[in-house]
């Protein structure tokens, strides 16, 4: 299989493999983290999306229900298990402090519930066109964040760090598509969701700036 002159020189003299992996492909993943903190910290999910977190959510389940149906070893996929994690929790957060906490846990339940189905008996043809949708999902979910951003003429809650994190990764997925062979065709929804990582970013750094000169 042809490889990537770039990632080769990059590979062999400047880093290994797994930070080479780290930092182009799964560099995006830190960034729930750093939301959860910040609704944590805040007492406060004001901003955000449900919808929107609900996509990153299914986006994030795709790849971890395939590699549980094609038993991967668990160091392949478990840190995408964790950012799972994460966003379950937040999308937990988000109704508990709305006042629907109930509701919360009976969606944590049943997640967690679909989520062993799915793994242990959704059939391969199921699986694999969930994996091939989870982009889709994703770039789904930050045209719905930035609409409620437009919509509310804040970002809220929504971290500025996560938002960054989020916006370097697409940019460095975009970057390691064009990579491949035949990348160009491949690299245009990574282009499109950057695209729109960006216009949150814009968002967040606009709005906080007129926040501060209305509060001054």
């Amino acid at each position: 299989m042809a490889t990537s002159p770039v990632k080769d020189f990059l590979v062999t003299y400047l880093m290994p493999a797994k930070c080479y992996e780290e930092f182009f492909v799964n560099f995006h993943l830190h960034a729930q983290l750093l939301q959860l903190l910040k609704i944590l910290w805040r007492g406060s999910a004001e901003g955000l999306s449900l919808p929107s977190v609900l996509l990153q959510l299914y986006a994030f389940s795709c790849p971890v229900a395939y590699a549980v149906a094609s038993s991967f070893p668990f160091f392949a996929w478990g840190e995408r298990l964790f950012t799972l994690a994460q966003t379950a929790a937040i999308v937990f957060l988000i109704l508990h402090y709305r006042g629907d906490t109930f509701t919360g846990t009976l969606f944590l339940l049943s997640y967690s519930g679909l989520m062993f189905l799915l793994g242990s008996y959704a059939a391969t043809a199921v699986i694999s066109v969930m994996q091939s949708s989870s982009l889709a999902a994703l770039i789904a979910s930050k045209v719905l964040q930035a609409r409620t951003n437009y919509t509310n003429r804040h970002t809220g809650q929504l971290s500025t760090l996560s938002v960054f994190l989020s916006c370097a990764g697409s940019v460095c997925l975009v970057f390691v598509s064009l990579q491949e062979p035949g990348g160009s065709l491949a690299a245009l929804p990574h282009i499109l969701s950057a695209c729109l990582s960006c216009v949150l970013q814009a968002q967040v750094l606009c709005y906080k700036s007129s926040s501060k000169k209305k509060s001054e």
